[in-house]
């Protein structure tokens, strides 16, 4: 579409070029420029237009257009407005998606950008009102609605205005009440309280009092009792029934029509296809509650101001306020437009313009020279593709799964993956918030599907025992991120299989056995990008499997070939050294072979020699992230959250991140047992469905983590991030409630447990080796040793009998933790505890799992001294001893249970808020607790948490 300058209007020029809000209001038929001070402040007599920029990861500009039109607007502003977004749209390249917004009914993509909400004021600029002034308060109501983002509508402040349904907002000059009627959600409450917060800070320079009143409380509640005086008295409330208008905009089918000379003409389509678009007209499809305006690439700025006009047409029809309209232009459909239709082309990958190197090798391949080696990617921009977002010097166990059962490995077994088994892996790793856990599982391409069922329940049930405080992860052969490799550091991953059930397929299905021998032929693959991150991926032994962009190493018993391709680097031939000299330290040298000069025994080696790529194989990359809150029942049900931060997490929900490369599931805590595993499914069920149509490989790695556990590698997708916010107790109201009120949360935050007893307080990353000379003992920059709290782990993983399983496991506490801490559970015997560490250094079954730093003169030393088990054998009798005493609570003073618990409405600020049962005097405590203070202290700390649990005092 060409446009002359002259046609548009001057106020949008240079509109769209950065990242932001953008604001225009109709003022006597012209946009004028809203002051960024300003932007949220709408008013019911006035329409305006709002451009949002976003900046993608691709570097490029994306434009949303919303015209938003005041309940008390004039036909002729918002006519303009309608007009005057096409016109914007055009100095966009006609690449924005435009949305019509009526007060009151906007999108949750709209409202998103105005958190919490929006208040239209009265009054306009055209419209004859006057901008309310400044005057003293007046005591209003507003309705709230939505669980993601808020509805806010003043009503009439009269007792009919209230129903079961919403949730309600009183604003009084001393005083805000929430009332929350009985058949809202707590999503809904929660989100209304953070309009209460906007209310109070707005106008009330945060000064006031906070009530909130549940419906069905009557008078029985003073704060119940003073809101329902300000109605006139009590009285039942009226059951809101479904408006005939909802129900006539879901009555309607899903139909297309064409725009003729600036009218809506139905066509006849039984089904609705690309094809039914012509490139040179407009089209309108009505999905009820959305009406789509299509504009065709080649129609002119005339034919789609008259199609927006066939639009508005076709709104008035049928009376439906609620119904939203989107204008989407040819070539940028938005995604819900193009689910509409039942085929729908895949657009062509749209490819970056040359540049650098590439721009130079584009014009040398048109004139036939050969360019080999110069598409070779930069290290910086290679580099900065592979960066894991996690800490890799952490401790590694790996598992093979055979069956129901599985073997703990040890030494290089760990780093041998066959693609015919399954395996689960611990990783546990420093991070701020001090040990973090991850538990995950590795699919083999060949891998059976009953070891795939066995990997995921036997992970699953170690990730229940420690309390579902480590993240879980699910990979697949040939689709593992960077920061599996990068765990793993280095890594061979072998053809065939060696469990079981692999065995029983091959032999039932007669199929050949190609598990991999050290005599017998096989070819591999050198990828990585440095020593801390390298693997050789076994592939068919063929000349197609070949790569111009990798090397690889050709193994025929003790005759090792090691062929460099073209656009391979010195990087890359320094990693395939590495591999080399780690697979067989003891080798006296390899016969190399370059690309174009290769010998005929190579060729014969395998079959013979043909054509093979030169694309160096990718993992998908990382796309802009897409949050959605979830819910399965008979199917999966989404709903996608726009401009999302951490307080659009809610604690009683489940959601989804979708960055395209990883899919992550975030259970909130307030989840229950049996709904939290259902995660895994939800993610496959995700995956499967593809929202987004961006075609997800069913292979997609997925990570699921429990609100309060959140691992950096999750985290670094909001823009800010608060771990304390997590730490609170209660349902997202009560701790919305808790915040508004002045205290920033119910309860202090959660001490992270830790392996081997290491404070969180100030964590000590490990010195980690990042020489790259090449040696033949190939020491790891990470060592694999691990802790001896880290190997009573394992143990007990290794023999489920040894713990009852229904207590906390050692794996994420302290052996013995002091009373009055969040540690405070006892986890096991003393005298179990001193034999697991005794084990370590006695077994010699568990030498493999020592570390290389032990081996030797030093393993035989540390042996041989028992004044490591006699410190630890003195320091749990000292703590067993502390164990039943009493917390010092002399000198408290007391208050009333009422003001103590999580939930009270009048909460003491100046405590402890770990232990609120100490504030209790002696009468009303025994009067609680049907005991004494001494009597209770006694008691194990895991029973008296019990105890405090069931009076909401934990």
């Amino acid at each position: 579409m060409s446009i002359s300058a002259k046609d548009l209007d001057p106020a949008f020029q240079g509109a769209g070029q950065k990242e932001g809000l953008e604001i225009w209001r109709i003022e006597n038929f012209h946009p004028v420029p809203v002051p960024a001070s300003s932007h949220g402040k709408f008013f019911t007599g006035d329409s305006y237009i709002i451009l949002k920029t976003t900046a993608l990861k691709s570097r490029a500009l994306s434009h949303d257009v919303h015209y938003w039109l005041g309940k008390d607007t004039s036909q002729d502003e918002a006519g303009t407005a309608a007009i005057k977004t096409i016109e914007l749209d055009a100095v966009l390249k006609g690449k924005a998606v435009q949305y019509r917004e009526v007060q009151g009914h906007e999108t949750e993509k709209f409202l998103s950008y105005f958190k919490p909400c929006i208040i239209p004021q009265k009054g306009g600029v055209a419209s004859g009102f006057k901008h309310a002034e400044a005057e003293e308060h007046k005591t209003r109501l507003y309705a709230c609605k939505g669980e993601h983002v808020v509805h806010v509508n003043e009503v009439e402040f009269v007792r009919s205005s209230l129903n079961h349904d919403d949730v309600f907002i009183l604003d009084t000059d001393s005083k805000i009440f929430q009332f929350s009627g009985s058949k809202s959600s707590i999503q809904e409450r929660a989100k209304a309280m953070e309009v209460v917060q906007y209310i109070k800070d707005t106008y009330h320079d945060g000064k006031c009092e906070i009530a909130a009143i549940e419906d069905g409380k009557l008078m029985a509640d003073a704060e119940s009792g003073e809101f329902w005086g300000l109605f006139g008295g009590y009285a039942p409330l009226p059951k809101r029934t479904a408006t005939d208008d909802a129900q006539s905009i879901d009555a309607i089918p899903t139909r297309l029509f064409g725009v003729s000379e600036g009218h809506p003409k139905p066509m006849d389509a039984e089904t609705l296809t690309r094809e039914l678009l012509d490139s040179n007209k407009c089209y309108l499809l009505d999905c009820g509650l959305e009406i789509y305006a299509w504009m065709g690439k080649n129609t002119s700025l005339d034919q789609r101001k008259s199609a927006s006009q066939a639009a508005e047409e076709l709104l008035q029809s049928v009376d439906r306020p609620k119904t939203h309209v989107i204008r989407v232009v040819e070539g940028s459909e938005t995604v819900m437009f193009r689910s509409k239709f039942d085929l729908w082309p895949e657009a062509p990958a749209v490819k970056e313009p040359e540049v650098g190197r590439g721009k130079v090798a584009a014009l040398l391949r048109r004139q036939g020279v050969n360019v080999k080696g110069l598409m070779k990617e930069s290290p910086a921009k290679e580099e900065a593709q592979t960066q894991p977002h996690i800490d890799c010097t952490g401790n590694l166990q790996v598992w093979r799964v055979d069956g129901e059962g599985k073997t703990l490995l040890s030494g290089d077994d760990e780093s041998r993956l066959y693609s015919g088994d399954c395996y689960i892996f611990q990783y546990s790793y420093s991070a701020e918030r001090g040990e973090e856990h991850m538990i995950g599982t590795w699919f083999g391409k060949q891998s059976v599907q009953v070891d795939r069922s066995s990997a995921i329940s036997q992970a699953s049930k170690m990730i229940e025992t420690m309390k579902y405080l480590p993240t879980q992860a699910c990979y697949y052969d040939g689709n593992e991120p960077v920061e599996f490799f990068s765990i793993f550091q280095t890594l061979m991953v072998f053809k065939g299989g060696l469990s079981v059930g692999y065995k029983k397929y091959i032999a039932e299905n007669e199929l050949p056995d190609d598990t991999h021998t050290a005599e017998g032929k096989a070819l591999f693959r050198v990828q990585g990008t440095g020593p801390e991150n390298m693997q050789a991926i076994q592939v068919d032994r063929v000349a197609t499997s070949l790569n111009s962009s990798h090397c690889f190493i050709l193994h025929d018993g003790s005759l090792v070939f090691t062929w460099f391709g073209n656009f391979t680097s010195s990087g890359d031939q320094d990693l395939l050294d590495r591999l080399l000299d780690w697979i067989k330290p003891d080798m006296q040298g390899t016969r190399v072979q370059k690309e174009g000069s290769e010998s005929e025994q190579f060729w014969d080696l395998l079959g013979r020699k043909t054509e093979y790529p030169s694309q160096k194989v990718r993992r998908v990359s990382e796309s802009d992230p897409h949050l959605f809150s979830c819910s399965l029942s008979a199917d999966l049900k989404v709903t996608e959250i726009y401009n999302f931060d951490q307080d659009d997490l809610m604690t009683e929900d489940i959601f989804i991140l979708d960055c395209h490369s990883d899919i992550f599931v975030w259970v909130g805590q307030q989840i229950s047992s049996t709904k939290r595993k259902d995660a895994l499914l939800i993610a496959e069920k995700f995956i499967e469905r593809d929202f987004l149509l961006e075609k997800l490989s069913p292979h997609t790695p997925i990570y699921i983590v429990m609100e309060g556990s959140e691992p950096t590698l999750f985290t670094r997708f909001f823009s800010k991030w608060d771990s304390t916010k997590f730490a609170m107790h209660g349902n997202s109201f009560q701790r919305k409630l808790a915040i508004v009120r002045g205290s920033r949360s119910l309860d202090k935050p959660k001490r992270r447990p830790v392996l081997g007893g290491r404070s969180t307080a100030s964590p000590e990353k490990p010195q980690r080796s990042r020489s790259v000379t090449v040696a033949s003992s190939r020491d790891r920059p990470r060592q694999r040793g691990r802790s001896p709290a880290f190997n009573a782990l394992a143990a007990n993983f290794e023999k489920p009998s040894v713990r009852n399983l229904s207590t906390p496991p050692p794996a994420v506490k302290k052996l013995y933790p002091k009373p009055g801490t969040s540690d405070s559970p006892k986890l096991i015997s003393k005298s179990m505890a001193i034999a697991q560490l005794k084990s370590q250094f006695e077994k010699p079954a568990k030498t493999s799992l020592i570390p290389r730093i032990l081996k030797g003169n030093d393993l035989k030393a540390t042996s041989n001294d028992n004044s490591f088990s006699s410190r630890i054998e003195a320091l749990t009798i000292q703590e067993d001893v502390k164990e039943g005493e009493a917390d010092d609570d002399e000198g408290l003073p007391t208050y009333p249970y009422e003001q103590l618990t999580i939930l009270s409405m009048n909460p003491v600020t100046e405590i402890d808020v770990t232990k609120r049962e100490s504030y209790l005097s002696p009468e009303e405590f025994n009067d609680k607790f049907k005991m004494s203070k001494s009597a209770f202290y006694k008691l194990p700390k895991w029973k008296q948490n019990k105890l405090k649990m069931a009076l909401q005092l934990f």
